[in-house]
C-alpha cells in the first residue's frame, strides 16, 4: 500500500504548498498507519474500514501518545483518504465522522500565599527601577490583569486616591477594577517619586511603567523582571507572568469570593473560562480543612 503514499505527499507538494516540516509529519503519520494496515493483512485502502482507524488511534493512546499528536495523526489520515477518494482509488471514506478527541488541558500555575508574599517583598524599593517592580508586581495581584493589559496602562488609568484601575482588553473592551490599599500606596509612591527618574526629559510619555530608556516597557521586559524575581524570592516554580493573575483568582475563590465577580474582574467572556479557578480553590479549601478540623 506504500505505493499510494508517494503520490499524496507529491500532491501536498505541488497542491497545497505546505511547509517541509508539515510534509514531515504527514509522511510520518500516513507511512506509520499503513503498517499498522499492513500487519493485519490488508493490502488495499479499499479494504480499510473506519474500525480500522479508531483501533490505530486506541493503540497511540494506549502507547501514551499525547492527545495533540493522536489529533495530528486523524488530521493525517483525513487528507489521505480525502485524497484517494479525489481521485477515484477508493470509493469511500472511512474518516467521514471522526472526531478529534480533547487534549487535556494543563491546570494553571497558582503560587501560595506564601509565596506571593516573598514575590512582592523582593524589588529593592529604594530605586526608581526596584519601586516600578513593586509597584507592577502589587498591581498584578491586587487586580489579577492581564500583562498585556499592565503594560498599556497610561498614568491616569490608576487612580490610587480612589482606588481603582481601568484596563482595556485586547478586543477594547474596557473594566473598572477595584485595588487594595497596599498596591494602591506603592503605585502612589512610584508616580510621585520615581517615575520621574525614568522619564526622559526631552520626551513625552503616557505610559505608567517606564523602562530604562523612558519609553514603555514591553511584554518581554516584564517577562525577565519577575523571572528575576523569582529566582530572588526563591520560587521553585518556573513561573510565567500569568501566573500572579491565576493566583489572585484562586486566591479570591479560597477566600469566598462569588464566581461572577471574579469572572468580570478577569475580564472573561465565558464563565467556564473562570471555573478553573473553582476547582483548584475546592481542592486547596479540603486540604485546609483536613490540616485543621480536630475530627477530619
Amino acid at each position: 500500500m506504500k505505493s499510494h503514499l508517494q503520490p499524496f505527499m507529491q500532491y501536498l507538494t505541488e497542491d497545497k504548498g505546505l511547509s517541509s516540516s508539515t510534509l514531515e509529519s504527514y509522511g510520518r503519520d500516513i507511512s506509520q498507519f499503513l503498517e499498522f494496515a499492513a500487519g493485519r493483512g490488508i493490502a488495499s485502502p479499499e479494504e480499510i474500514r473506519r474500525t480500522h482507524l479508531l483501533q490505530y488511534l486506541a493503540e497511540l493512546r494506549g502507547a501514551g501518545r499525547a492527545a495533540a499528536t493522536v489529533n495530528r495523526s486523524t488530521v493525517s489520515l483525513r487528507a489521505f483518504f480525502h485524497y484517494l477518494l479525489k481521485t477515484r482509488q477508493i470509493s469511500q471514506d472511512p474518516t467521514l465522522e471522526m472526531d478529534k478527541i480533547k487534549p487535556s488541558k494543563k491546570p494553571p500555575m497558582i503560587l501560595s500565599i506564601g509565596e506571593v508574599e516573598r514575590l512582592l517583598a523582593a524589588p529593592d524599593e529604594t530605586g526608581p527601577q526596584g519601586m516600578r517592580d513593586k509597584a507592577m508586581l502589587e498591581l498584578l495581584y491586587a487586580t489579577g490583569i492581564r500583562v498585556s493589559e499592565l503594560i498599556s496602562l497610561d498614568v491616569g488609568d490608576v487612580q490610587t486616591g480612589l482606588k481603582y484601575a481601568r484596563c482595556s482588553s485586547a478586543s477594547g473592551k474596557e473594566r473598572i477594577i477595584p485595588i487594595g490599599t497596599i498596591a494602591a500606596d506603592s503605585v502612589a509612591r512610584y508616580t510621585d517619586g520615581m517615575r520621574d527618574k525614568l522619564l526622559r526629559s526631552s520626551r513625552e510619555e503616557p505610559a505608567l511603567f517606564l523602562n530604562s530608556l523612558g519609553g514603555r516597557l514591553t511584554r518581554q521586559g516584564f517577562w525577565k523582571i519577575i523571572k528575576k524575581y523569582a529566582r530572588e524570592a526563591d520560587i521553585a516554580q518556573d513561573i510565567t507572568p500569568h501566573t500572579l493573575r491565576h493566583s489572585f483568582a484562586a486566591h479570591l475563590l479560597e477566600g469566598g469570593a462569588d464566581l461572577r465577580s471574579v469572572q468580570q474582574m478577569l475580564g472573561h467572556a465565558d464563565i467556564s473560562t473562570t471555573q478553573v479557578y473553582s476547582g483548584i480553590a475546592r481542592k486547596n479549601m479540603k486540604e485546609v480543612y483536613e490540616s485543621h478540623h480536630p475530627r477530619a
